[in-house]
């Protein structure tokens, strides 16, 4: 791994009124899988967008295969070999896989003098560049009926196509499951074994020491350090990101427990969930592991109202309630947090401000007028109590950073004064510092009296900040640990067994 394939010096990037990138310096290996990592807002994607062509930069050098170039745009990025697959695929949901691989480059025949598309050659194309990355997708089948994993895959056999040999992959495995993972970290070794060299940005650091070679920790649009994986460890990563050591991770407070606050007996729906026994008592972080597809959020939509159960009993604070909407479970101090805040959780075209009242703007007016001094005043306490780091409450959401587009939008559920919080994938796509930062948060609010629960798919977060661990597993409850018996290893043995027998209830 001596030949540098892509080496950036000095480059400069400003946007009105913000240096994005200050003299940063990158070097890529030939054949070699080289990490990005850093706070969100640390720069990351914008030093991304300018190898790819999005953004020009305002000064420095980029240098591909020892020959300084200039990135007109990203399709000239493409025509150099380089290829950059975002969190969100840029594939058409309507179109072919085939259609999609092609798009704008199709392989065209001549047939006496008529001029059309040969389909033939491009499935043939298709299958050799799948064949060499070890899967199988119908070259027939819409987008729009693929999983997540299986649009990675085909985002990535379309960059082959363009004969990449620099692939950026932006937060590839936020929506995979474990297996998904394995899967594309098969094909990313792969192609590292053909000399194609990987660019790999993300916030999961174990992910890092498990692919990586080497790691380069970006801060607040400056380098900070560049090492070998395998000479590094976690704590070292951390304090190049924040500027700071971190000694606690899981800032869980101790906290007395209350009596039974919410009682499930035999919660089922058709689709998904069978028989859920469970009950959360006052002031506890109750965590809810399980695969992908296990049920977890299903329950969390059948709890807050959003999908009503078709049988079984919810009894709140010793009463039985039955919610037919969202709104009525808000009523009764239920609220809900999205695990996708992009789709559901925040508007980001609206200010922090707008986010932050949106849920309750019958309480903020009177004879149809917003009561703008209330607004503020709300909107304010919220963005100190969360620490969102915005100029002021007017601030557009999608200007902020994720993990402060988070906090916006746990904001908008804090605002409402719940009883019970369900926080599902709280600290999804936000970087180490912003999880602290929310996790502190969370085990304030439970000290407060909020009883909480909270789905992850991060074993190490619930570990670290739950009272007790419900494990799901195809619509059901597989088991329950303590505290006490906290174990990583045992939970994901019951997540990945078989499935209890089911008990089918009318």
């Amino acid at each position: 791994m001596s030949d540098i394939t892509l080496a950036l010096s000095s480059i400069v990037k400003i946007f009105p009124g913000v240096v994005a990138l200050n003299n940063m310096n990158f070097e890529l290996r030939t054949g070699e899988i080289h990490a990005i990592c850093g706070e969100n807002g640390a720069g990351k994607s914008t030093l991304m967008k300018v190898v790819g062509g999005v953004y020009p930069p305002n000064e420095g050098h980029i240098k591909l295969f020892g020959s300084e170039v200039k990135i007109a745009n990203p399709l000239d990025a493409f025509s150099k070999g380089i290829a950059i697959i975002y969190q969100e695929t840029s594939l058409f949901e309507e179109m072919t896989v085939l259609d999609n691989l092609f798009l704008g480059r199709e392989i065209i025949k001549k047939m006496g003098p008529l001029t059309m598309l040969d389909y033939k050659a491009m499935a043939l194309k298709m299958e050799e560049i799948f064949k060499n990355l070890h899967i199988s997708i119908p070259v027939d089948e819409k987008i729009k009926n693929l999983g997540m994993a299986q649009k990675q895959m085909v985002e990535i056999a379309k960059a082959l196509t363009f004969q990449s040999r620099i692939l950026i992959l932006d937060e590839p495995t936020a929506s995979l499951t474990q297996q998904e993972v394995d899967a594309l970290f098969g094909i990313i070794r792969s192609l590292k074994s053909q000399g194609v060299s990987i660019v790999y940005i993300s916030h999961r650091l174990e992910e890092i020491f498990t692919l990586c070679d080497r790691v380069t920790v970006i801060r607040d649009g400056r380098y900070i350090s560049t090492r070998k994986v395998a000479e590094t460890n976690k704590d070292e990563l951390v304090a190049d990101m924040v500027g700071r050591s971190m000694d606690n991770y899981y800032p869980k407070s101790d906290v007395q427990i209350g009596g039974e606050f919410l009682l499930i007996k035999g919660l089922g729906s058709k689709e998904l969930l069978h028989n859920i026994d469970f009950t959360v008592r006052k002031g506890e972080i109750l965590g809810f592991a399980g695969l992908a597809g296990s049920g977890r959020t299903e329950l969390a939509l059948a709890l807050s109202g959003f999908t009503p159960p078709d049988y079984g009993e919810i009894v709140l604070e010793g009463q039985p309630v039955k919610f037919k909407n969202y709104r009525q479970a808000m009523d009764y101090g239920v609220v809900y947090v999205t695990e996708d805040r992009g789709k559901y959780g925040v508007i980001v075209q609206m200010s922090v401000k707008g986010n932050i009242v949106m849920p309750q703007l019958n309480k903020n007016s009177r004879f149809g007028v917003m009561n703008r001094k209330s607004e503020y005043a709300l909107a304010q306490d919220m963005k100190e109590r969360m620490g969102i780091r915005a100029p002021d409450t007017d601030f557009l959401v999608v200007n902020l950073s994720g993990g402060n587009q988070q906090k916006v939008s746990v904001s908008k559920a804090l605002a409402l004064n719940p009883k019970l919080l369900i926080l599902d994938e709280p600290t999804r796509g936000v970087d180490v510092n912003a999880k602290a930062e929310i996790h502190r948060i969370i085990s304030a609010m439970a000290a407060e009296g909020l009883t909480i629960i909270m789905i992850s798919s991060e074993l190490p977060e619930l570990i670290g900040m739950c009272d007790r661990i419900y494990v799901m597993k195809d619509g059901t409850i597989a088991g329950c640990f303590e505290r006490p018996d906290f174990s990583q290893e045992d939970i994901l043995h019951i997540a990945l067994a078989a499935a209890p027998e089911r008990r089918e209830t009318a």
